[in-house]
């Protein structure tokens, strides 16, 4: 086997050559992940040439799909041999030269960024076969496409070119990854620590890894066995190949069999943490299906519901044909029934975990809860059993860590209620200080506290829990049951003169607002801004304005609270026409605060001119006579 013409060279894209760098200069104890992620490849190389076997009979043979390590001690270098797919010269300078996928980018930016990144879960992101320059000073792939009768060589030192050439003479199918082992790591040559590697971290590998003649791997398929006989290091270990999270253990995990109106076995997991809240981007995985212990299709995509896109596992159906082509496996009649049930298993055993583990349930929540919140608005049939999984923040008792369920709310309501109301706004501490809130503490009616937009449209998407109605505390909708009403309160009258106070206020704000007018929903807070539409808020009514830039924002009712000190004094200033102006920025200043404590941004220039303004005018009546 010889090659034939001058190599070919290409540069890496800049990200790989970021990506190389980096693992070149990885931690030693980092390096053994690095044949995980190379075997794993050749399963992936194995699964794929299995199914164009299934689908096309012409690519049939009588080869058992194997994966083979190849230690050479005298040539210092370590091979990784599968039968599989192979590639093509183009598909080498394409698959080895560049990184299509975007979430790869950000793991290379949060790798740059912290010095300690985990480099352990580099096979989520699609950049595995880099990770042979964690062990090796040279790299050469030897290998022949399925569709081909050339065999074609790649090969690089990682410094930022690689090149490709024919090979001539007998090339078997497949890939052969070879590793020129630096200096130091001669030890990746010791039988004993490669069956030591694969048995950590291959040993769920579906092909059998081979060593010597020695298959390493024979771990039967756990989720064919019963519950009672598995382990739960079995189970771990099994998790971690799957989410190639070599170090995590899954927050939970179930373990499902069915023989009605289904046959089929799938254990699924919850991973511990949420990748995406660290900003890595989505996680692009799915579940893998089998048909009678063969792997169909890996990282399916239509097995659970897009809200529940964060979960690793497998399903295994009887009622699958294995000759199922991958165009129509998505339309086939078991998928979406599969879906169906897997759905519900997942949302029944989330609704058992929070009843009998509240405290996984709040790390789950804490984790996932942004996620899971979608499903409100994506699926309809079981929306509400979604909603009731989620939880908020709300007014009710001391603890501000605390969480709770609508059903916890529903449970609290007062007589006569038929509203679940809420306030949002972007930070919670601000949230519980809103004179907003005040009319509602007065009636000892508690109000959910959501600091995150996103919550109110979910709950907005839901419109009623259980028959009440879900409504943001600063709509005109609002009702308060009679139960809660004050009882015997001397209240002063308002103030003769503050229709005056009100007619100024409306032609100092102009189009800012819809209306003007007097309000009995406060106590002493001088106003507030209400939606008089009804519907979103006007902070979620901002944020989906700032993505959809023709979504129709409503301009609020501004709100005047008679008894407030300030508005009454306002309205003794009124009879006197040289205080009109004065009066028109008291509205617009006011008009600025109410914008600020929903958490939207008035105009910055002006606040602050009035703001000065008023302190000059402030300082005027001040005296220097010390009494």
């Amino acid at each position: 086997m010889t090659t034939a013409a001058t190599p070919e060279a290409f540069s890496f894209q800049a990200e790989i050559s970021q990506l190389l760098h980096i693992l070149s200069h990885s931690l030693y104890q980092n390096r053994e992940i690095a044949l995980r992620e190379l075997v794993s490849n050749a399963s992936d190389a194995l699964n794929k040439l299995r199914h164009i076997q299934l689908t096309h009979e012409q690519y049939r043979d009588d080869q058992p799909l194997t994966i083979t390590l190849v230690p050479d001690k005298e040539a210092k270098t370590l091979t990784i041999q599968d039968n599989g797919i192979g590639l093509t010269r183009d598909e080498l300078i394409q698959n080895l030269g560049t990184i299509a996928h975007s979430g790869s980018k950000e793991f290379l930016t949060k790798l740059a960024d912290n010095a300690k990144g985990d480099l352990s879960l580099i096979g989520q992101f699609g950049v595995g076969f880099y990770s042979a320059f964690m062990l090796a000073d040279n790299v050469e792939v030897i290998t022949r496409s399925y569709q081909e009768t050339t065999g074609w060589k790649w090969e690089s030192d990682g410094s930022g070119r690689f090149t490709v050439e024919p090979v001539e003479g007998d090339v078997p199918r497949g890939a052969q990854i070879r590793l020129h082992l630096k200096a130091d790591l001669e030890e990746f040559l010791e039988p004993f620590r490669l069956k030591g590697i694969i048995r950590r971290y291959s040993t769920f590998v579906p092909y059998p890894v081979q060593l010597e003649g020695e298959q390493l791997n024979s771990q039967s398929p756990i989720w064919v066995e019963p519950k009672d006989q598995i382990t739960a290091e079995q189970y771990d270990g099994f998790y971690q190949w799957l989410s190639h999270r070599s170090t995590e253990k899954p927050l939970w995990h179930l373990h499902l069999s069915s023989d009605y109106p289904l046959q089929f076995q799938s254990i699924l997991y919850c991973p511990a943490s949420n990748m995406e809240l660290m900003g890595f981007g989505r996680m692009e995985h799915g579940i893998h299906l089998c048909a009678k212990r063969i792997l169909v299709q890996p990282d399916n995509n239509d097995l659970l519901p897009e809200y529940l896109h964060f979960m690793y596992g497998l399903v295994d159906s009887a009622d699958l044909p294995l000759n199922v082509s991958r165009e129509t496996l998505q339309d086939h009649q078991v998928i979406p029934k599969l879906k169906k049930v897997l759905t519900k298993k997942v949302l029944d055993h989330l609704a058992g975990m929070s009843e009998e583990q509240p405290e996984q349930y709040r790390k789950f929540i804490d984790q996932f809860g942004s996620i899971l919140r979608t499903g409100v608005s994506s699926d309809w049939e079981n929306r509400e059993k979604i909603a009731g999984l989620l939880r908020f923040h709300s007014t009710y008792g001391d603890d501000r860590a605390a969480v709770i369920s609508l059903d916890d709310y529903s449970k609290r309501a007062a007589e006569g209620q038929t509203q679940i109301y809420y306030l949002t706004g972007l930070q919670r501490d601000a949230l519980a200080k809103h004179p907003r809130l005040a009319a509602f503490q007065k009636r000892n009616l508690e109000v959910l506290l959501l600091d995150d937009p996103i919550d109110e449209y979910a709950l907005a998407q839901l419109g009623e829990y259980k028959e009440k109605k879900l409504v943001s505390i600063d709509s005109a909708d609002v009702s308060f049951p009679s139960s809660t009403d004050p009882v015997d309160e001397d209240l002063p009258p308002p103030p003769k003169d503050l229709p005056r106070v009100i007619e100024l206020f409306r032609g100092a704000l102009g189009d800012k607002v819809t209306d003007v007018k007097e309000t009995s929903k406060l106590t002493d807070a001088p106003c507030t801004l209400t939606n008089a539409e009804g519907g979103y808020s006007r902070l979620l009514q901002t944020v989906i304005s700032q993505q959809m830039k023709e979504f129709p924002r409503s301009k609020p009712v501004f709100e005047v609270n008679p008894r407030s000190g300030l508005i009454r004094r306002l309205a003794e200033l009124s009879v006197n026409s040289a205080n009109d102006d004065f009066i028109r920025n008291c509205a617009l200043q006011l008009f600025a605060g109410a914008q600020l404590l929903d958490g939207l941004n008035p105009d910055p220039q002006e606040t602050a001119t009035r703001m000065q303004q008023f302190m000059e005018e402030l300082a005027e009546t001040k005296t220097t006579i010390i009494v």
